[in-house]
């Protein structure tokens, strides 16, 4: 249990620790660079277009991973009363998480990046968390790897390029051919490709369990949920404002979460 409570900190701490990264490698290091281009226009550059884009996906990956924090699931208590908590037998999708120390309905996992239980309040959050956290990664790989190229003269044109890049640029590193600057940007090249692929693929998934109106608890468990149109599962989660929260981070827009009956 104080190694769960350890994760439950250091996670957070570690993930906070890569977007201050991230954001100073892209205005400090990627961005600069773009602007030296003296043919590009003043109106329409590649550095503003890119610093715009990349504030798009940044402000929304952040601004999800603070309402994932917020919103915190429901506790038994919330929607079932005091009899329910009484009962023999709870709800199947409730659960009681040891790290949170309390019972929340419409239990899906405990994230340790955020800190939190994800359940009925934050699964919109979550997802979306997960979503913008991918294309920002994959996005600054795509920066790095321009970046990378121009500066030691690399060409990606090969498959197999990025793949040789940290075996030959360690040894070109203790030679000194590659400076450490250039070294921790073909680092973080690899880092954000694993968080974005990692990201992609937890969203995925987590989408095909919100289709089915199943949460990853009910999974693990063998709880049997009653067909529903998959429509109605995806409207439960993402309520019907759905396209305005993928633009901007805000709270669930559904059905109140109290009115939500386990399946």
């Amino acid at each position: 249990m104080l190694a769960l409570r350890l994760l439950n900190v250091v996670a957070p701490a570690y993930f906070l620790c890569i977007a201050l990264v991230t954001l100073g490698l892209q205005f400090f290091l990627f961005l600069p660079r773009m602007r030296e281009d003296p043919t590009a226009a003043r109106l329409f550059s590649p550095a503003l277009l890119h610093g715009a884009l990349f504030l798009f996906l940044s402000a929304n990956a952040l601004g999800n991973y603070v309402l994932v924090i917020q919103n915190s699931p429901d506790g038994l208590d919330a929607c079932q009363g005091a009899e329910a908590r009484r009962a023999l037998c709870p709800p199947p999708s409730t659960h009681f998480c040891r790290v949170c120390a309390r019972v929340t309905l419409r239990h899906d996992h405990h994230c340790f990046f955020t800190g939190n239980c994800i359940g009925s309040r934050n699964m919109r959050n979550f997802v979306l968390f997960c979503l913008y956290t991918s294309l920002a990664c994959l996005y600054s790989m795509v920066a790095g790897v321009a970046y990378i190229s121009a500066v030691l003269s690399i060409s990606f044109a090969h498959p197999l390029a990025f793949l040789t890049l940290l075996p030959t640029s360690i040894s070109q590193f203790f030679s000194g051919a590659v400076l450490g600057s250039d070294m921790f940007v073909i680092l973080m090249l690899y880092l954000w490709f694993a968080i974005g692929l990692a990201c992609a693929g937890f969203c995925c998934h987590q989408l095909l369990l919100i289709l089915r109106g199943q949460t990853r608890h009910q999974v693990r468990k063998g709880v049997a949920v009653r067909a529903r149109p998959w429509r109605k599962n995806l409207q439960e989660v993402f309520g019907k404002r759905w396209l305005l929260g993928l633009l901007v981070p805000m709270f669930n827009v559904g059905s109140e979460s109290c009115k939500q009956r386990d399946k």
